[in-house]
């Protein structure tokens, strides 16, 4: 029998996890943790000192070297143990994101599902990390290259995918052997707080994965990114924070991987099925609440069928259900703060006034809790700020083109560049199509296109570095080249 939300709260560590322990913060301090469909706090956990991001990182750095000597075997069997935990707790994870984060049971069981795959895939990746041999092109020399951890990483995560980014993260660096510090976001900490408790439970040694809470993340983590034992630094987040970081990590030349903002246009030419093109416009745009950096921000639509479009995928979005997460029959849940909320509204208002319809939707929900209507926009001017500025919410522009050429440039014209989907029959289309884009992940004819067993990354100001697919240990990985004399 799952256990009762309470129970199930109850049961979440709320401390800080240093050097294998549950410990509390050094000045005692905690930070609340909210239920974004009513306001109530949840739970309290430690809000961490600067004391405790670096007894933290002491912890990850003392851990080290054993770490790394770990068999791959024995690291990539505590990952399959992990995997095989979460799945059979996929009901109780499930809850918990939904409860600190609002998205709906079914979404949170979307993720828990993708979330566990991290974990199998690199349990896989860890006795495939291979190095080569070869003779020097004169013959006078062999060529030995060896892979090795980077070392101690410092992984700052994000609140919309609780598990997921975690996981994403925390399975390269076991199966490559390094150890890790890693800072949840102050909104959904339990999830990953639940998750290291897990990890050590399938057996994982002491101070390899510590976890600090806090409120004030600058002031404790810009310490740790310029203490020298860090070796690599890996951030989920805004483009806005993850250029400071980086501006950081440059003291210590850390290996550093962002993945950051996305703008992601939506491209649906005039001969694409467009009951399909719909159906994954409600995916690409309504997955977790809209509050993704892989969700369609824009819709270019060919205007010989944007008519049709718009009205069948504003009947679908009125249709849907807002609520509470946790109740049955509910399909968006709410935001995760005021802030979220009342900056969606802003960016509605702004194309309203520029000229934009509003099909569906377009307002807050009155009550308690961060709610927004599903929203549909018509004839967007590419001024709105919501043609350049991640939406993260239930809001769906849409602008029209008339030639191929027109639609490349228009999805092109942002400083982001991580996913784009586009819907289109025409096999020579999708080859144009996808070569013209500037993004570093193109989904054709489907509106969900992440995979652990794929690259997950961008290019231009959403970021660099890949997370997941064979690429994704790679970030993890220094090479050794050694020249041998025969």
């Amino acid at each position: 029998m799952a256990p009762t939300q309470k129970a199930l709260l109850d049961s979440v560590p709320k401390q800080l996890l240093i050097a294998g322990k549950w410990r509390d913060s050094s000045d005692g301090t905690t930070i609340a943790v909210e239920d974004p469909s009513s306001g109530a706090t949840l739970a309290r956990v430690a809000d961490a000192t600067v004391a405790d991001g670096k007894a933290a990182l002491d912890a990850a750095a003392s851990a080290q070297a054993d770490w790394a000597k770990t068999p791959p075997r024995d690291r990539g069997e505590i990952l399959r143990a992990a995997f095989e935990q979460i799945s059979e707790r996929a009901d109780e994870f499930a809850m918990l994101m939904t409860l600190e984060m609002g998205k709906t049971l079914a979404e949170s069981k979307g993720e828990v599902v993708y979330g566990a795959e991290f974990f199998r895939w690199f349990s896989e990746e860890a006795v495939r990390i291979h190095g080569r041999w070869s003779v020097a092109p004169n013959g006078a020399t062999r060529l030995l290259t060896m892979k090795k951890p980077v070392g101690p990483t410092l992984m700052i995560t994000p609140w919309n995918f609780p598990l997921a980014m975690g996981t994403r993260k925390i399975g390269p660096a076991i199966a490559a052997g390094c150890t890790m510090v890693v800072k949840p976001a102050s909104q959904t900490p339990l999830t990953m707080l639940a998750l290291a408790q897990l990890l050590m439970d399938c057996g994982l040694p002491a101070g390899v994965l510590n976890v600090v809470t806090t409120d004030h993340t600058g002031e404790v983590m810009e310490p740790l990114i310029r203490d020298p034992r860090l070796r690599k630094l890996t951030f989920t987040g805004s483009t806005g924070v993850g250029r400071r970081l980086v501006e950081q990590s440059a003291e210590q030349l850390l290996r550093v991987s962002m993945e950051l903002g996305g703008n992601a246009p939506f491209l649906v030419f005039e001969d694409a099925d467009l009951d399909r093109a719909v159906d994954g416009a409600m995916l690409a745009k309504m997955r977790n609440i809209g509050e993704a950096c892989t969700a369609a921000n824009r819709f270019i639509v060919h205007e010989s069928v944007a008519g049709e479009f718009s009205r069948k995928f504003a009947a679908k979005m009125a249709a849907l259900t807002v609520g509470k997460g946790t109740k049955k029959g509910v399909d968006v849940g709410p935001l995760i703060d005021g802030k979220a909320r009342d900056g969606v509204s802003e960016l509605v208002a702004d194309a309203t006034a520029k000229g934009a319809t509003i099909v569906t939707g377009g307002n807050q929900v009155p009550g308690r809790g961060y709610f927004f209507e599903p929203t549909v926009i018509t004839d967007v001017p590419m001024n709105a700020r919501m043609m350049t500025e991640e939406i993260f919410g239930p809001v769906a522009p849409i602008t029209t083109f008339r030639t191929e050429a027109e639609a490349i440039r228009k999805a092109n014209s942002t400083e982001y560049g991580l996913a784009s989907y586009v819907f289109t029959q025409d096999v020579g289309r999708v080859i144009r199509v996808s070569e013209g884009l500037e993004y570093g992940m193109v989904g054709i004819n489907q509106g969900i296109i992440s995979n652990p067993a794929a690259p997950f990354g961008g290019v231009k100001a959403s970021g660099f570095g890949r997370e997941g697919g064979f690429e994704g240990i790679e970030e993890y990985l220094e090479t050794t080249y050694v020249g041998i004399a025969p």
